[in-house]
């Protein structure tokens, strides 16, 4: 239970990292992405993050909180950046 205990204060960038990835899956539909450059490269950031978080995260306990912040900054950028090209359309 301990290793749960050390997680839970990214539970909420765990949950919304998966939206994001949604996000950023519209976002390669709309503008046209070749999906093999695009699993490849989704699959070198994975590991990446992976080795990142492994190592990581002893580190960034002390700032879960900024780094939830800034990781649901990014979502709702993200967000409003894959509507956008919606939005023109429609006007």
């Amino acid at each position: 239970m301990s290793v749960i205990n050390d997680y839970k204060p990214f539970l909420g960038l765990l949950i919304f990292g998966n939206i994001e990835n949604l996000v950023l899956a519209a976002q390669g539909v709309i503008e046209g992405a070749n999906p093999y450059v695009v699993a490849i490269a989704s699959l070198c950031l994975v590991i990446t993050w992976q080795l990142i978080g492994v190592f990581g995260t002893k580190a960034a306990m002390k700032y879960s909180r900024h780094i939830e912040f800034v990781g649901g900054f990014a979502i709702f950028v993200l967000g409003i950046q894959s509507m956008l090209p919606l939005i023109y359309h429609f006007l």
